[in-house]
Order: C-alpha cells, then sequence, then structure tokens
C-alpha cells in the first residue's frame, strides 16, 4: 500500500523547503515519489532531488484542479505501477483547491492500492491576513481542507501578531493542528507526527486516567469511610480532613461529625462519563515562574473545578520549552524539546474553562 502525503500553500509559503526537510529527515530509507504540479513557479531543484534517489514526474501542463481527475488520475497511476513506491509526495500548485487535490486522490485510491495519509497546507504566517483578505476562495479552501497547518516564518512576528493569525486560521479550521514552532527548531519527524495528528494529549491523559482508574478497582473498595481522626485520600485525591467541609468530586460533603459513605460506586462509569477535558495549542510564551504560579494554583484550589491531570509543553520568551506534569496537590516542571506549538491539556470534573483560559493568559 502506498502512502499519499499532500503538501498544499498559497504561492511562496515554503512547501519546497518543508518537503525537502521532511524528505531528508522524516522519510529516510523510504522509496519516495515526488509529484510537483508546476503553475507559474518555480519548480524544486531537480538535481537535488535526483540525487537524494527520487524521480519526479512533472505535471507542467496545467494545475491539478484544472486537469482534475483524467490527467491526475493518469499520473498517479503511471507512477504507481512505475516505481511501486512506498510513498507518494504531491505538492499541488500554489492556487490550486486543496479540497480539489483530496478528491482527486481518492478517486484513484478506489482502483489503486493507496491510502491518503495526510494533507497539509503551508501558510506563511507573516501573509495570513493578506492572503485571507485578497484570496479567499483558493487560500480559504487550503486552509479549511487541512488536516494540520504548518506555519512559516513565525520567527519574524511579535507574540501578538502570531496569534492573531492562529485566530484567524482557527475560524476556518477549529480542529487541525497548528504548527507554530519555528521549523529549524523542530525534527522533521516532529513536523510529520503532527502532520499525521498523532498529536492529542486529551486523548494521552486520558488513557493515564483510564489505567490508573482501572488500577484503582482492583486495588480498592470504593465505600471508603471518612472519620474525623485522620486525613484521607480518596478515589480522586481529594484531602479530606476534619477542619472543614469540603466538596468532593460527586458534591459528597465530608464534615467531621460523622461517617459517610460514597454513594458513587466508580465501577458503573467509564472514565469518559466521569472526566472533561479541556486543552488548547498556543504560540503564548511563558516564564518559568509564571507557569509555577499557574501550576500552584490549579494543583491546591477548587477555583478551576476539580483538576485530576494536567500535562503541557509550552514555549518561553528565551527560546526554551518548559514541559508540566500535574496531579492533584503536586506537579513539576522541566525543560524539554521545542514542540509543534504549545500545547497544554486539563483534565478533571466540573472544569470551569473560562478561569483556566484566563489563567493561563488566553482569555
Amino acid at each position: 500500500m502506498t502512502k499519499i502525503d499532500i503538501v498544499s500553500g498559497f504561492l511562496g509559503a515554503g512547501k519546497t523547503t518543508l518537503i525537502k526537510k521532511l524528505i531528508a529527515e522524516a522519510y529516510t530509507g523510504e522509496k519516495l515519489v515526488l509529484i510537483e504540479n508546476e503553475f507559474g513557479e518555480i519548480g524544486i531543484d531537480g538535481g537535488f532531488l535526483k540525487d537524494a534517489g527520487i524521480q519526479i514526474t512533472e505535471m507542467n501542463s496545467g494545475c491539478i484542479c484544472c486537469s482534475l481527475v483524467g490527467d491526475f488520475g493518469a499520473a498517479l497511476k503511471k507512477v504507481l505501477d512505475q516505481f511501486h513506491p512506498d510513498r507518494i509526495l504531491i505538492e499541488p500548485s500554489g492556487v490550486g483547491k486543496l479540497s480539489d487535490v483530496i478528491r482527486a486522490v481518492q478517486g484513484v485510491q478506489e482502483e489503486a492500492p493507496l491510502e491518503l495519509n495526510s494533507f497539509v497546507t503551508v501558510v506563511d504566517a507573516t501573509k495570513c491576513k493578506l492572503y485571507m483578505k485578497n484570496f479567499g476562495e483558493f487560500f480559504n479552501n487550503q486552509v479549511e481542507s487541512a488536516g494540520a497547518i504548518i506555519l512559516s516564518r513565525t520567527q519574524k512576528l511579535s507574540q501578538d501578531k502570531l496569534q492573531a493569525c492562529v485566530d484567524m486560521l482557527r475560524e476556518h479550521n477549529p480542529k487541525a493542528p497548528i504548527i507554530t514552532t519555528p521549523w529549524d527548531q523542530l525534527s522533521g519527524a516532529q513536523i510529520r507526527q503532527a502532520m499525521e495528528q498523532d498529536q492529542d494529549l486529551a486523548a494521552e491523559l486520558l488513557k493515564e486516567l483510564h489505567e490508573s482508574h482501572d488500577d484503582e478497582h482492583e486495588h480498592h473498595h470504593h465505600d471508603d469511610e471518612c472519620g474525623c481522626e485522620h486525613e484521607h485520600h480518596h478515589h480522586h485525591d481529594d484531602e479530606c480532613g476534619c477542619e472543614h467541609e469540603h466538596h468532593h468530586h460527586h458534591d459528597d460533603e465530608c464534615g467531621c461529625e460523622h461517617d459517610h459513605e460514597h454513594h458513587h460506586h466508580h465501577g458503573h462509569h467509564h472514565a469518559d462519563e466521569v472526566f472533561t477535558s479541556w486543552g488548547v495549542e498556543t504560540p503564548h510564551q511563558y516564564e518559568k515562574a509564571e507557569l509555577e504560579t499557574i501550576l500552584k494554583e490549579l494543583s491546591e484550589g477548587t477555583a478551576y473545578g476539580t483538576v485530576l491531570r494536567a500535562k503541557g509543553m509550552l514555549p518561553t520568551p528565551e527560546g526554551s520549552w518548559l514541559y508540566f506534569d500535574l496531579t492533584p496537590g503536586e506537579y513539576e516542571i522541566r525543560e524539554g524539546s521545542p514542540d509543534y506549538t504549545g500545547r497544554l491539556c486539563v483534565i478533571g470534573a466540573d472544569l470551569k474553562e473560562d478561569a483556566l483560559r484566563e489563567a493561563f493568559h488566553l482569555a
């Protein structure tokens, strides 16, 4: 089965640079064919790609979206028959509509052993507003149809301008990962992971919670009594001393006058019924001290709901990255390598999303 990856992007967005990086760093050892589709653009330096052992089928007869299924389908089949590649990279014309290219591939997919692996759009962050305004029909289609959006030239923008660009793109595509970190800080493999959407923090945290949830079922009964002689950890790590009344995850009050049974046998709930998650991707930069303050509030108080788990990787103004992990009552921050954009995820019950957004300065 041959994988197909489509790298679209408006004229001059940096598709060629990205493709060179992916070929050099992410697709090594694969038999790869690049189909580039010229439309008044300077082609990739054929010499460079041929040196890398890659065959090029140049389609100078016009852009894919014009000559659509006919020629394109024939070219694709020819490439498959001739080279039997592991992967085909398609670089459509800068003014092509990504939705048309995806449809064309799907048309061939019905009769050839192809898997549409990823379809991404490269956006020049410095021209985002201009292109959206002046070339909306083509530019917006590329953004709306993308499985991931890869911003180029982000290092040339202030944080505010970069955030404004991300916000504009989000209006047209609320879900796709948006890579905001400058490419020279990322490996081709990291970009490839984001392209293939293997980046869901919420799924990762929910999986961890499911696992710890299941472990606790094996080791504990859930009718824990809570007297007033001791501090006691409940299922969700809520401490219950005898000095105060305290609301648990399921609104069970625990004073010190009485023994008390939990009414919810957690075994009857799936974790996804009990937990909700809030996550964002943001290029916002954080100082370590500032992040410490946020996490301290998050781990100790109930101002944000019952926070059970939080995780993230965020850039600093100095260019380093802070990774954090939080469970009730404790958190840790460490330095890590750059991610494709800043990401964080909070999982818990009755989460107050507006308050979380404000805490992380994203309101």
